[in-house]
């Protein structure tokens, strides 16, 4: 039988430009994750600095943020768990990179991505990975890929990773309700979150793989009454959506069974087809590192 792994979907507030103050919040939902089994906790994009661009300190706030990757490097030796720390953003000149690491259970850095799909206001102030490839890695809980937030509306970057090998991608997001035209608004006010939900499990099916998707949510004297869309889950295929939060700050915790995705391979043979010879999306076809189909 394929392992079941439980994961903490972390969704946590992002205080404005407040790195110490929000990691010591995102470290002790970590640490009561982990005192519960955790092999798995994933925390929201721009979860150290939250995304306000326009202010005169955000690019420092953003510098002193990317010394916490070491501390959860740290964090996740010490608790023996995988972590996804949202993002960070680091700075390269005078450009800003949004970046999202895999931290395996040893405290190793297993994966780096920088968000390629930049959000409309985003290109304003983020560089984009551009044409680099989506590639998967190896990690304590299997083959996984790491996407951020808009990613999210590209299904060509869910295949990538799949073609890659990747059976868990996991998505931290900073997905608002309020962040489309008032003649948005007007057709649907909860329209973010049903976006959210409804890609979030069409992906899973779609590619036979788990869409572990972390947002941002509350503040907490807010409630469900805040502008974050929310809904923290755990896409997987033939079942749907696991651990769904609401909008309110919280942790979800959810056991993945890997089974799952052997039985919707078994009946879509999604991956199966992308093996094929002659598979008619060459750039997804699944090869071995020496051109030949992989088996």
């Amino acid at each position: 039988m394929a392992p079941v792994y439980k994961v903490a979907l972390v969704q946590l507030y992002p205080k404005p430009l407040a790195p110490a103050e929000n990691f010591k919040k995102a470290e002790s939902f970590i640490r009561d994750s982990a005192a519960k089994g955790c092999h798995l906790a994933v925390l929201p994009e721009y979860h150290l600095t939250s995304w306000v661009p326009d202010e005169p300190s955000f690019k420092e706030s953003c510098a002193e943020s990317t010394a916490y990757l070491q501390k959860y490097r740290d964090l996740a030796k010490e608790l023996g768990i995988c972590i996804v720390p949202g993002t960070i953003i680091e700075t390269e000149g005078s450009s800003l990179l949004n970046i999202a690491y895999f931290i395996s259970s040893d405290g190793s850095i297993a994966g780096r991505y920088q968000k390629k799909n930049l959000w409309h206001p985003e290109r304003h102030h983020l560089v984009s990975s551009a044409h680099a490839p989506h590639r998967a890695f190896d990690t304590p809980l299997g083959r996984v890929g790491l996407l951020i937030c808009w990613d999210l509306a590209f299904p060509e970057a869910f295949r990538e990773l799949i073609a890659d090998g990747a059976q868990m991608i996991c998505v931290p997001t900073f997905w608002t309700l309020r962040d489309v035209s008032d003649e948005g608004l007007a057709l649907n006010a909860e329209g973010e979150a049903l976006f959210v939900n409804c890609a979030v499990v069409s992906r899973a099916f779609e590619n036979t793989c788990a869409v572990v998707l972390a947002n941002a949510g509350g503040p907490p004297e807010k409630g469900e009454a805040t502008s974050f869309a929310g809904q923290s889950q755990v896409g997987v295929p033939h079942v749907g959506a696991l651990g769904r939060l609401g909008r309110a700050e919280g942790v979800s915790l959810v056991d993945l069974d890997m089974e799952v995705l052997r039985i919707a391979e078994g009946n879509y043979k999604v991956r199966e087809d992308m093996k094929a010879e002659g598979w008619h999306y060459a750039y997804t076809q699944i090869r071995d590192g020496d051109g030949t189909s992989k088996l």
